[in-house]
């Protein structure tokens, strides 16, 4: 029997742990797609389609297009493509090895992808975020720029491999160019290149060493805006249009529609996500728009 002193002190900590309850449910909101389903409908489209939420502010003579249809992907679909990025027993999703040399990584058939960028572009922030559905999966983060010093390989099931790059500029490792280069000219089975740029910031000098890999390797790559929910709204809309300016006149390899992204909010996560899967071919795909999980 609880003593007349403490029932006002146990129905304040019921209550603080009911909150408690609701605040995790609200954070894991953005890493179920089905849960980003039930928002407004606002909301919903801001986490889901930033492009798209970025492109209501721009004014009807505005000349630049920011290409938001060209990978157009239903809800639906989006909602399916999610199955490839959520760890079960079936689907393992996992750390396999690190690399120096491409002699040294692992030798798979699946199709690859990588992610490359500056130092503290939040390049680790985002592969754990594209990975919050197999949290066992360790994915190190670091506050210091430059932390990543190998390739390393992480096995998403039996669909693809993602490959997490070392970053340029600060801290770099020394043989960064020899390691970088010869993956991207060599790797037979990489798909595509997601090149990560701090939408804070925009595009640095830095940035024209992996763009001028890409272009002279003639490799298709896409242009992922980190770190969006730094910034005010419209700063990060002129980031978007100078990057997307560049994108259209300055690149031959450069997917045209950019892929806005937060780690923090899982904005733009959820889209990324369905891309990786459908160039990955583990969509079947009749239009972009038009897909099925392909199993």
């Amino acid at each position: 029997m609880t003593a007349p002193g403490l029932r006002p002190i146990t129905r304040k900590l019921l209550e603080l742990t009911g909150a408690l309850r609701r605040v995790n449910r609200a954070c894991s909101t953005f890493q179920t797609f089905a849960e980003v389903l039930r928002l407004p409908k606002r909301q919903m489209t801001k986490l889901a389609f930033p492009l798209q939420e970025l492109q209501r502010h721009l004014t009807p003579d505005a000349r630049l297009d920011l290409h938001v249809k060209i990978f157009d992907p239903s809800l639906e679909d989006i909602s399916k493509a999610e199955s490839v990025f959520t760890a079960t027993g079936r689907n393992r999703i996992e750390y396999l090895s690190s690399a120096v040399r491409l002699d040294h990584a692992p030798d798979l058939a699946h199709p690859e992808v990588c992610f490359i960028g500056r130092s503290n572009v939040g390049k680790s922030s985002l592969i754990k975020a594209l990975f919050a559905l197999a949290p066992e999966v360790e994915v190190r983060v670091s506050k210091k720029p430059g932390h990543t010093k190998k390739m390393n390989f992480f096995k998403v099931g039996k669909y693809f491999t993602l490959v997490d790059m070392p970053g340029y500029g600060y801290r770099a490792p020394e043989d960064f160019v020899d390691m970088v280069e010869t993956y991207l000219k060599e790797r037979r089975n990489l798909m595509r290149t997601f090149l990560l740029v701090d939408s804070v910031v925009g595009i640095q000098k830095t940035d024209s060493i992996a763009i001028g890999m890409c272009e002279e390797f003639s490799l298709p790559y896409v242009m992922v805006l980190t770190k969006i929910d730094k910034s005010s709204k419209g700063h990060l809309l002129k980031q978007v249009l100078q990057i997307q300016k560049f994108v259209d006149s300055e690149t031959q390899g450069c997917f045209p529609q950019l892929f806005p992204v937060s780690s923090v909010t899982y904005s733009g996560i959820h889209l990324l996500r369905c891309f990786i899967a459908d160039i990955t071919g583990n969509l079947k795909t009749d239009g972009f728009g038009q897909l099925e999980l392909n199993t």
